[in-house]
C-alpha cells in the first residue's frame, strides 16, 4: 500500500513534536504553551485535531491549492509582455499599474505587479532620492496663492532624441500644478503661458519664486558696484518682471535648485511620466502637447495635490477688464529720432 506524502515547514514540524509530548503526557500543556507559544485552548485544539487526523491536522487546507485570487498564467504573460512593449517601457511600475487599469482594462495592486515584474527581472525606471537629504525640506505655505513656484526644463519628451523645454508652474502650498506648456527652447513666450494658464484658471498669486535665469532678472543686477548703487543707478526690470509687476505680483529670486524644489521635484514627476503618456494618447508634436497639458495637469493634480493648512485662498480674482494680452507681452519703450 502506497504511504501519502505530508510535507510541512520546520515550525509545523516543532509544533506536532511538541503536541506528541503533550498526548504521550511528557510535558504539560502549561509547558506547551510556552515552547510553542500559544495559548492553553489553542493546545488542547491542535492536540484534539492530531489525534483525529495526526500530522495532516498540522497543514494548512490550502496547501498546494492554488490561490482563488492568484492572477492566471496568460495574464501574467501579457502583464509583462505589455510591460517590455515600447509603449510602456518607461513607465515606472506605479504609473504602469494606473494604466493597465486605464488602457488594458487590466486591475492589479502593485504588490503582486511588482512581485511579477521584478521576478523577470524587470526594474521600475523611477529614480529613488536618497533618504538622507542634505538640505532638509523647506514648509509649505500655509495657504494657496501666496507662493507659485516656475522653472523650465529641457528634455527628450517625445521620445524621438530632440529636447524641448518643458515650463511649469506649481502652487507651493498645495503642488497643484497651475500651468504647463512646451517650447523648443526655455523662453519668455514658454513662461507667459504658464502665467496665462495660472492667471485665467486660479488667479493672481502673491508672489512667485524663480531662479535666477536672465529672464526672470537682468544678469546685470549683480554687477552693480556700491558706488553704482549710491548714485541711484537702477537696472532696467525685464519683460517678465514688467508683466509681473502690473499684476502685482511679486517675483522671488531663488540661490539654489533645492530652494525650489517643489517645482525641481515636479519635473520629476513629469519625467518619468510624460514621455509613457505622450506615446500612449499619440501625442508626437509641440503643438499636440500643449492641446494635452491642460487637461493632463488636472488629472495629475487630482492625484497627486494636497489640501492646504490654512482654507483661505490667497489668488485674487482676476479683473474682467484686464486685457492678459496687453500684459503678458513685450514692450518696448518709443524712442524720438
Amino acid at each position: 500500500m502506497r504511504k501519502e506524502v505530508i510535507i510541512m515547514t520546520r515550525e509545523q514540524i516543532k509544533r506536532y513534536h511538541v503536541i506528541q509530548k503533550v498526548i504521550e503526557k511528557e510535558i504539560t500543556v502549561k509547558e506547551a504553551t510556552s515552547l510553542l507559544d500559544l495559548s492553553g485552548r489553542q493546545i488542547l485544539r491542535i492536540k484534539k485535531e492530531v489525534l483525529e487526523k495526526g500530522p495532516q491536522a498540522l497543514v494548512h487546507k490550502n496547501t498546494g491549492c492554488k490561490p482563488s485570487r492568484a492572477i492566471p498564467d496568460n495574464m501574467k504573460e501579457k502583464i509583462v509582455s505589455l510591460k517590455k512593449s515600447k509603449l510602456y517601457i518607461d513607465a515606472n511600475f506605479t504609473h504602469f499599474m494606473e494604466l493597465l487599469e486605464e488602457k488594458e482594462n487590466i486591475k492589479i495592486s502593485y504588490t503582486p505587479l511588482h512581485k511579477l515584474l521584478t521576478s523577470k527581472g524587470i526594474k521600475s525606471p523611477k529614480k529613488r532620492r536618497s533618504k538622507k537629504e542634505k538640505h532638509p525640506r523647506r514648509e509649505r505655505m500655509k495657504s494657496k496663492g501666496m507662493l507659485v513656484q516656475i522653472d523650465a526644463t529641457p528634455y527628450d519628451w517625445f521620445g524621438d532624441g530632440i529636447k524641448h523645454s518643458l515650463h511649469a508652474a506649481i502652487d507651493d502650498a498645495t503642488s497643484d500644478i497651475v500651468g504647463a506648456y512646451i517650447e523648443k527652447n526655455e523662453c519668455l513666450n514658454g513662461y507667459f503661458e504658464v502665467t496665462r494658464q495660472m492667471l485665467t484658471s486660479y488667479g493672481i498669486p502673491i508672489s512667485m519664486y524663480s531662479d535666477r535665469h536672465s529672464i526672470f532678472k537682468s544678469p546685470k543686477l549683480d554687477k552693480l558696484t556700491i558706488e553704482e548703487e549710491l548714485a541711484g543707478k537702477e537696472i532696467n526690470d525685464t519683460q517678465y518682471e514688467k508683466a509681473l509687476k502690473e499684476l502685482g505680483i511679486t517675483l522671488i529670486p531663488a540661490y539654489s535648485p533645492q530652494a525650489k524644489g517643489r517645482v525641481e521635484r515636479l519635473m520629476e514627476t513629469f519625467q518619468g511620466r510624460l514621455i509613457t503618456d505622450f506615446k500612449v494618447n499619440g501625442i508626437i508634436t509641440v503643438e499636440q502637447a500643449n492641446e494635452f497639458l491642460p487637461k493632463y495637469i488636472k488629472s495629475l493634480n487630482e492625484k497627486f495635490s494636497v489640501k492646504a493648512k490654512n482654507r483661505k485662498n490667497s489668488f485674487r480674482k482676476l479683473n474682467k477688464s484686464i486685457s492678459l494680452d496687453t500684459i503678458l507681452c513685450i514692450k518696448i519703450r518709443k524712442t524720438n529720432w
